[in-house]
């Protein structure tokens, strides 16, 4: 009985960190989207006028919305979001699984 409980709150725990992860990339994909369609409005608006495209008030959503999805994928992720060893021991792993044939 007990194997059981501790089974389905290992699930419950997993179940909880894909939440969180796909949230972060749901989060990251709505960045993308918003913030290419705001730079496509400035240069439709401005044309390819640098002096007018480039100004913080462009990319002012980018910058303060960049620092909190920062915030977000070091929530999700922790500080040793990307390459880290761990990770490259993973990859090793798993390249070397698939050169078994």
């Amino acid at each position: 009985m007990n194997h059981q409980f501790q089974d389905e709150e290992r699930y419950l725990r997993a179940q909880k960190r894909v939440k969180e992860i796909k949230g972060f990339y749901r989060h990251l994909l709505w960045y993308v989207i918003v913030n290419v369609l705001i730079i496509l409005g400035v240069v439709a608006a401005y044309g390819w006028d640098f002096s007018k495209i480039f100004t913080f008030n462009a990319y002012s959503t980018a910058l303060f919305w960049g620092i909190g999805i920062t915030f977000h994928c070091i929530g999700v992720f922790g500080k040793s979001v990307g390459f880290s060893k761990k990770w490259e021991e993973r990859k090793i792993k798993e390249f070397m699984d698939k050169d078994k044939f």
